[in-house]
């Protein structure tokens, strides 16, 4: 009888080999999960989109770079020309004051040479404060003045005109600093502490920079809000200042500057308020940190959840004017999700724009 062959591993043929490993291979294949290069597509179309979007927006700041540097062309001419005839006009004031002297002390001149060179003084004089306030409002459109480091100017996309224009700037405790423990930390300390928080006077600076930036011809409100609104000048509820009246206008910014943020947020309050306003304002400056706390009335529970945020903003927003730009420059704050995006949205809807600046500005 014939002996069998005993088996080892090394007698297993090529071709056997071969079809493991072939079947290893397609088994590793299924098991792969194909979705990641998918998913990279998808990635790579969503960031060339927003490319596209950034170079639209690199042409369009370039075609209005070259508009805003011909119209300053066009208003350093003109202010040039202002001044130069306030010169003459001035010069010749002073030649008609030599003749008038002149005239007296000859004592050669009638009552009514006199009349007339003093009425001829007097109106050259009007025309001299008429080209002086022309010059002003050529050269920057306001009565405050407002330089920023180096000098430097700044070009936002904010729409600074109109004829009724509300600064609403938020006075509520988050306005101290930018991260809830440093708020807590802030609301325990004393008041100078507070007035001279970073973040607040950030706020202060931008309503400065804002004043500085008020058409001559224009009226303003600003409002400082919390749980409620107030003007910034107790006593003018419901109305509004000239932009002309410079030292109300200084005196506005400065009582700012003894507010001290504390308080909940209530845009609701807020923006009822501003319908008090007669005729309603026609350019609105929302100066915030996020989305509000509460609504009309004071909330029973002590926390609330970005959610329930969101809910009392859009309930606030059902309270403004309709066609009102509302312009909104965010300040930062930390556990706010939805400000940006819902702020951003309000801006878009009503025609203003929306910005959140760098720590050094203005």
């Amino acid at each position: 009888m014939a002996r069998k062959r005993a088996f080892t591993t090394f007698s297993l043929s090529f071709l056997d080999i071969m079809s493991c490993g072939f079947g290893a291979v397609i088994l590793v294949f299924l098991i792969i999960d194909h979705s990641i290069e998918q998913e990279s597509d998808r990635r790579n179309e969503d960031i060339l989109s927003e490319v596209n979007l950034l170079a639209e927006d690199v042409v369009d700041g370039q075609k209005n770079l070259v508009r805003l540097r011909n119209t300053l062309s066009v208003v350093d001419l003109q202010i040039v020309e202002a001044r130069g005839l306030a010169s003459r006009i001035t010069d010749e004031i002073d030649t008609y004051q030599s003749m008038l002297k002149a005239l007296e002390d000859e004592g050669v001149a009638s009552q009514s040479d006199i009349e007339q060179l003093q009425a001829e003084i007097l109106r050259l004089q009007q025309e001299v404060e008429q080209l002086r306030v022309a010059s002003n409002a050529e050269d920057g459109l306001s009565v405050r003045s407002f330089v920023g480091d180096g000098n430097r100017q700044y070009l936002t996309g904010l729409n600074l005109g109109g004829r009724h224009i509300l600064i609403l700037l938020d006075a509520s405790a988050s306005m101290l600093a930018p991260s809830i423990v440093n708020v807590i930390r802030m609301r325990n300390m004393d008041k100078q502490t507070k007035l001279k928080s970073e973040k607040w006077q950030r706020a202060l600076r931008t309503v400065s920079w804002l004043t500085a930036q008020f058409p001559l011809d224009s009226s303003y409100q600003i409002m400082t809000f919390n749980t409620a609104a107030k003007p910034a000048i107790p006593g003018t509820e419901g109305s509004w200042l000239k932009v002309s009246d410079r030292d109300q206008l200084d005196q506005a910014v400065g009582n700012l500057e003894r507010v001290v943020p504390e308080g909940g947020t209530s845009l609701e309050n807020t923006f009822v308020e501003l319908l008090d306003l007669t005729p309603l304002p026609d350019n609105i400056f929302l100066i915030t940190d996020g989305l509000p706390t509460q609504g009309a009335t004071r909330p029973r529970q002590s926390t609330i959840d970005s959610d329930e945020r969101l809910k009392l903003f859009e309930r606030a927003v059902n309270q403004l004017p309709r066609d009102v730009p509302m312009n909104i420059i965010l300040a930062p704050m930390e556990g706010d999700p939805w400000a940006a995006s819902a702020l951003w949205m309000l801006a878009q809807q009503t025609g203003g724009a929306f910005m959140s600046p760098s720590r050094d500005w203005p």
